[in-house]
């Protein structure tokens, strides 16, 4: 079985991950996830950040001589920032005027809700964590899983189909310059799919082994995202039943289905179809204009906190989402194949679907 662990804040020194459960002898190289990296980072609308970062993994454990070896893979994201942001998150205590609490909460984001649940009068101790900068390392852990679904002939892409609800390219870019220039932001929807998947991975048996209900959780566990749908989704519920379901063939041995409005899922398990899933952004919390809020210690109206953001970042988050359905699949192949090593787990699935 794989999971993972993420450690890290925004503004903090790094991010920190383990992976552990990947099998040995699959190769891997610090390349092949920094190429994801760097996609995560592109997108028109990306904020003053992204000129900073140019984010690189360091591998510390789990990989040797460009191959797994069956151990946990741990890795580290430095934050190239660092140096300006050591005072103010300065592990052993605040320094002058640079520990000043953030107490004017802002609207949309986590920060009222994390100051109550934790008890915090610094904003800043929530929203640092609660940030989207985490979501790098699970582009970096998203990475490892394509690696190992590449072996199995699986490829995972995605596509931008709106930005506050435009389709076209430069309507959409001519949209988020207006944005950027009274300080708001825009979200979107944004389209994951996975290719050549085969049949029979997740269950229905049980609730928390559907793979559609594991897919639903690592994509509306992406920071702003609200909404989320598998192959038609909410369009099945204006539709009968005959213009819904996907009629099923038999040729040359195989099944097949000629549409795929199920998106690749039924009963909780791959039917043989690629995977789609969809999922709605909403625009970034932070915004430069800042909302009507209430100051988190006096209690006081105030304008919300702002903070250095994106004005968009569908794009961002559509890689972002690949990672996630990347992850899910390579776990959901390992439960039904098993194996400890690359080797052993090819020939469970080449047994099994001969």
């Amino acid at each position: 079985m794989l999971r993972f662990l993420t450690a890290g804040e925004s503004h903090g020194k790094g991010l920190v991950s383990i992976l552990e459960g990947m099998v040995a002898d699959l190769p891997l190289s610090a390349d092949d996830i920094n190429y994801e990296l760097a996609r995560r980072q592109q997108g028109y609308g990306r904020g003053g950040r992204m000129q900073i970062e140019k984010d690189e993994v360091e591998i510390i454990s789990g990989v040797r001589f460009g191959k797994t070896l069956g151990s946990p893979i741990s890795f580290i994201i430095w934050n190239k920032d660092w140096d300006n942001w050591k005072e103010i998150m300065a592990v052993n205590g605040p320094t002058g005027q640079q520990a000043k609490p953030v107490t004017n909460l802002r609207p949309g984001h986590a920060d009222l809700a994390g100051t109550i649940k934790y008890n915090q009068k610094d904003i800043r101790n929530i929203l640092e964590r609660a940030s989207a900068r985490e979501t790098a390392a699970r582009v970096a852990i998203g990475a490892i899983a394509k690696q190992f679904l590449k072996e199995f002939k699986i490829g995972i892409k995605s596509r931008v189909l709106e930005i506050g609800g435009l389709t076209n390219e430069e309507e959409i870019k001519a949209a988020i310059d207006r944005a950027q220039d009274i300080g708001d932001s825009l979200g979107g929807v944004f389209e994951v799919k996975a290719v050549n998947v085969p049949i029979g991975l997740g269950s229905h048996v049980h609730y928390d082994l559907r793979l559609s209900s594991k897919l639903a959780a690592a994509i509306m566990s992406i920071p702003a995202i609200k909404g989320f749908e598998i192959g038609m989704g909410f369009g099945c519920a204006k539709l009968p039943g005959s213009k819904v379901h996907d009629e099923i063939f038999y040729s040359d041995g195989k099944y097949s289905h000629k549409t795929n409005n199920a998106g690749g899922i039924e009963g909780g398990m791959t039917n043989g179809e690629s995977v789609v899933v969809r999922a709605a952004m909403k625009p970034i919390a932070t915004i430069k204009k800042p909302l009507k809020s209430v100051d988190l210690l006096t209690k006081k109206t105030v304008e919300a906190h702002v903070e250095r953001a994106d004005v968009c970042a569908v794009p961002a988050a559509a890689v972002i989402g690949e990672a996630m359905v990347a992850y899910e699949i390579a776990s959901a192949l390992l439960q039904k194949f098993g194996g400890d090593s690359l080797g052993e787990t090819k020939s469970n699935y080449e047994v099994f679907y001969k």
